[in-house]
Order: C-alpha cells, then sequence, then structure tokens
C-alpha cells in the first residue's frame, strides 16, 4: 500500500478576534474549524492531514520549512490577516510550482496583494462551526480545491524556468523598469522638497508627464495622486482619480482619497455616501470613520439651527467608532473633544477630557515610535491647549518659535485654537492659553492671522 500525500494545513490557533463588523463574527474558534471541517475536508480527498503545533520547540522554523517544501498540497486559511500565514504562503509559492491553495470565510477582506489571488470561500457565519456549516464548508472546500491544486504558484507563472532557468533578458527589462521608477521618485521628492510658491507648478508638470489615462502602475498613481492632493488642488485631484483606469481607480485608498477630496471641494453629502459604500464593500477602518466624522463636521459648522445637533451627533459617532476600531489612530480621537464640549451634555465634559488623554498618548506613542506624520506635533499642540496644560503650551511654542510656523501648520490650527480657548471654563487657565495663543499669532504672517 502506498503512503498517502500529505497536505500541511496553514492556519491560526485558538480563538482569534476577526475585527469583522456585526453581524459578522468577532471571533472564530479556530481549532473547531480544523476539526469539524478542515480535517474531514482533507482526509475525504485522500490526503495525509498535517497542522503545526503551538509548540515546536526550539527547530520550529525548520520544521515548517521542510513541511512547506515537502508536502504535496499546502493549504493556508486567510480569513484573518495573521502574519504567520502570510509569511508561510510566500515560502510555498516560492518553493513550488503548484499545489497551494488559498481559502478563506465568504466575508473576509484580505490584504490588497493576495486579495487578488485565486481562492476558494466558505461560510462562516457565526464564531462556532455547527455541524449544519461543517458540512457545507467540506462541501464547498472538495470541489474548491481539485480545481485550483494544479494551478501554478505567482513566482513559476511571473517568470518563466524560475527557479534554475529564468530568462535573463527579462533583467535588463527589470532593471530599466526599477530605474525609471527610481527617477521618478525622485522626482516626486524634488517636487516636495522645492519652494512652496513653484510646488503647485511643478506637481502639474509631473502629472503631465504621467497622465491618468496612461497609469498602469498602482505605486506610481498613488505617487501622483498624494502629489495633487498636497500640492495642486482637490479638485485636480479628483479629476487625475476619474481618468484613473478602473483597476487603480478602485483600489480603497484610492476610493478614500476621492471621498475626502469631494468634502473639501464642498460635496459632503456624496464624500459621505461615497465612504459608506466603501466600508459595506471593503470594510471598516478607524481611518475611514474618522473621514465619515469630518465630513459631518463639516455639514455641522455650516448648518442651519434645524440641522445642527443632528450633524453633530453624528460626528461624534463617527468619531467615537473611528476611536474603538484603533486607539492608536489619533486622528478620530483629537475630534472628539470640542465635539464633546460644543454638545455640552451632562457627561460631555468627562468625555472631552478623556478622549484628549487618550489622542495625547495616540499622539507621543507614534512620536516615540518614529511612526509620526506631518500632523501628529500640531494635534499634540491643540490637545496641550484642550487640556489647560499651560506648562507643555508654553513648552511647545518655544520649539514652535525655533521650528517655525509652517512645521507645526500654524495657519491651519490657529482657529481651532483660538475655539478651544473661547470654551475654556477656568479663566485662570483661558488666560494664560490666550496669552500663549496671542505669541503663536505673532508667528504668522500678518494676512493669515488678521493684524
Amino acid at each position: 500500500m502506498s503512503p498517502k500525500e500529505l497536505c500541511f494545513m496553514i492556519m491560526p490557533f485558538g480563538i482569534k478576534e476577526t475585527g469583522a463588523e456585526p453581524p459578522l463574527p468577532a471571533k472564530i474558534n479556530f481549532d473547531a474549524l480544523w476539526e469539524k471541517a478542515l480535517l474531514p475536508t482533507i482526509e475525504a480527498m485522500g490526503y495525509q492531514p498535517i497542522r503545526a503545533d503551538q509548540d515546536l520547540g526550539a527547530l520550529i522554523i525548520n520544521e515548517m520549512l521542510e513541511r512547506l517544501y515537502f508536502s504535496d498540497l499546502v493549504l493556508a486559511d486567510l480569513t484573518i490577516p495573521n502574519g504567520n500565514v502570510y509569511y508561510e504562503v510566500g515560502i510555498r509559492h516560492a518553493a513550488k510550482n503548484e499545489g497551494c491553495v488559498l481559502i478563506s470565510a465568504d466575508w473576509s477582506k484580505q490584504l490588497f496583494d493576495v486579495a487578488q489571488m485565486r481562492q476558494v470561500r466558505y461560510p462562516l457565519p457565526v464564531a462556532e462551526v455547527s455541524d449544519e456549516t461543517a458540512k457545507q464548508i467540506q462541501a464547498i472546500l472538495k470541489e474548491g480545491i481539485k480545481k485550483l491544486k494544479d494551478g501554478q504558484t505567482p513566482m513559476f507563472e511571473v517568470l518563466p524556468g524560475y527557479p534554475g532557468k529564468v530568462a535573463t533578458d527579462r533583467a535588463g527589462v527589470i532593471r530599466g523598469f526599477l530605474e525609471a521608477l527610481s527617477n521618478f521618485q525622485a522626482q516626486v521628492r524634488s517636487v516636495r522638497h522645492a519652494p512652496v510658491s513653484e510646488r503647485r507648478s511643478l506637481a502639474l508638470a509631473l502629472h503631465d508627464q504621467q497622465p491618468a489615462e496612461t497609469a498602469r502602475i498602482p505605486s506610481v498613481a498613488l505617487e501622483i495622486l498624494f502629489l495633487l492632493r498636497d500640492c495642486a488642488g482637490w479638485q485636480e485631484t479628483i479629476d487625475y482619480i476619474d481618468n484613473l483606469p478602473n483597476s487603480i481607480r478602485d483600489l480603497a485608498v484610492v476610493r478614500e482619497q476621492r471621498s475626502l477630496a469631494l468634502s473639501k471641494t464642498g460635496d459632503h453629502l456624496d464624500a459621505i455616501g461615497a465612504l459608506e459604500e466603501l466600508i459595506k464593500t471593503t470594510g471598516d477602518s478607524s481611518e475611514r470613520q474618522g473621514l465619515l466624522g469630518g465630513r459631518y463636521k463639516k455639514l455641522y459648522a455650516n448648518a442651519a439651527p434645524t440641522d445642527k445637533r443632528r450633524f453633530l451627533n453624528e460626528a461624534i459617532k463617527h468619531y467615537e467608532k473611528g476611536m474603538s476600531l484603533d486607539l492608536n489612530d489619533y486622528y478620530p480621537s483629537c475630534n472628539l473633544p470640542a465635539l464633546y464640549r460644543e454638545r455640552n451634555k451632562k457627561g460631555d465634559d468627562a468625555l472631552a477630557l478623556q478622549t484628549a488623554l487618550v489622542a495625547r498618548l495616540a499622539c507621543e506613542r507614534a512620536i516615540q515610535l518614529k511612526l509620526d506624520d506631518d500632523w501628529t506635533r500640531p494635534t499634540l499642540l491643540g490637545l496641550a491647549f484642550f487640556e489647560g496644560n499651560v506648562d507643555r503650551v508654553e513648552e511647545i511654542c518655544d520649539e514652535i518659535e525655533v521650528a517655525g510656523a509652517a512645521t507645526w501648520k500654524l495657519e491651519t490650527t490657529i482657529k481651532d485654537l483660538e475655539r478651544i480657548v473661547g470654551q475654556t471654563p477656568d479663566q485662570s487657565i483661558k488666560a494664560e492659553l490666550q496669552s500663549a495663543l496671542d505669541r503663536l499669532k505673532a508667528l504668522l504672517p500678518p494676512e493669515t492671522n488678521g493684524k
């Protein structure tokens, strides 16, 4: 009797959170999924199943590599973004020409590159796998695995002759492409480092060299998009996005930026609709909820008295949801303190101080881990004002006088600081904050600070 072919199962262990929104399951019992659905499927297809133990000892990496290479079939469950699973899929793709099948729950949202690859989707409506669901999963996987198991893995498909006899003429083509990409990225950096007065014309010139209609490489298109957003204007950004090929225009990050640009040009309701559709089709995130909160915040600022309360509550609701999705993302939480204080319901002042603390800790964490961006320090300035931390405000004012108003985006943030000072209940702290605010205003050009 000949030995059975081996099937190595790559998947998470135990009960894991999914990050999915209700009514989708918040957690999955992967051990139950293995025992009730995946293991029986593998055995029914005539394979000997192997699943890595959680504790294999010091040589775990060696054993994992051996199993990935020598197994006749590898199944990888990508339902949640598990780093080990993604890494092991990459190893198998580079090691073997065929015999790697990706599977996932039918509601799973994978990372971009893997989401493009063929896979078998199965139903998983709740955390625990019922007998009925297990039978459905088994039937779907048996059929799907048979269709995909002999398909070429990406490295072998893209590089004929891989690994030992890749056509050498491709090397020159790729090298030329990489050099062109490097030169393009250098041009982008040059535009961003140019004097402010020249950036718009330089950004538009680079766009003319790389028009949207001819875009084929997502990374290049995104560089142009962000350059237009930051240096040219919101309408130019919308026009560029609308002329991109569908394959790039439909990327989640591009759709996010179009929604933001729509709102910045005054079309807040269309931006809200586009963001809601994006969340519905590709999943939620703190960034998307923060963008929704920002659109309602804009509507609130300009609404008629009859609508103001409704838009204020919607802004707070979405910022709160964004904060709950990722406490390390300071964008949603930093907008809440002032909105709570403006709503002024019972308990709102306490909520305002709590969320200011959450946002401050997120900003400080980002700086400590070198994950900060252009808005991290300006956000810390606003939070110091809000918390009434006069000593910290004075320290930051000293830093701004050295670094310059532009580095701290004072032209953009000064109005928020004025509003915070106006809301400050303690009169003695309010006076000290006003003095600091006057100090900052003096750093702005006269046409900006109203003098």
